[in-house]
């Protein structure tokens, strides 16, 4: 009988999570208030306020997971006209989306975020070592419009993964230490 192949390579995932778990602290560790507050290459963020977001991509997959897990119990045509209404939503959504971290930076510091990051990081590799292959094989359609790494259907396995895909896209970003 053939051996049947997981969804997820679940220790790649969480190599990933403690990877940029690592990332994450080395750069607020290092950061002086003036890397914080210098503009990021690419954004209209500083660092300190892209690092926010990097979190905020750790922290929304919780919600994310609980949305797949909820809609892939009903017909697909739901989560599509769901994603359809939030595709519709994007300008607002991209105002909130930059507006958030410009406020959670004044409310939490680099110690805090370091904090937050472990906190959800911990919350999500708990969760995934849980999860069995018919679970992560569960999934619900997604705006595509409002992040480069959502695709039209995403898996609990694709979910996983989102995180660490947005934290390396936006640490290229970051322009940290020494400015020439």
């Amino acid at each position: 009988m053939a051996e049947s192949r997981s969804v997820l390579d679940r220790q790649a995932v969480l190599d990933d999570y403690d990877r940029a778990r690592r990332t994450f602290h080395t750069l607020l560790d290092e950061a002086t208030p003036a890397d914080l507050a210098r503009p990021t290459s690419g954004t209209r963020w500083t660092n300190g306020q892209l690092l926010w977001h990097m979190l905020f991509g750790y922290l929304v997959t919780r919600v994310l997971l609980t949305l797949a897990r909820g809609f892939s119990r009903l017909p697909r045509r739901a989560s599509k006209a769901f994603a359809r209404v939030l595709d519709a939503g994007t300008k607002p959504f991209d105002v909130v989306n930059y507006l958030g971290p410009c406020g959670a930076v004044k409310v939490f510091g680099p110690r805090r975020m370091g904090a937050a990051f472990d906190r959800i990081a911990s919350s999500l590799e708990r969760q995934l070592t849980k999860e069995s292959e018919r679970d992560l094989a569960r999934g619900m359609h997604y705006p595509v419009r409002w992040d480069p790494f959502f695709k039209d259907f995403m898996t609990l396995a694709d979910l996983y993964r989102y995180p660490t895909q947005h934290f390396d896209f936006h640490h290229a970003q970051l322009t940290l230490g020494p400015s020439d």
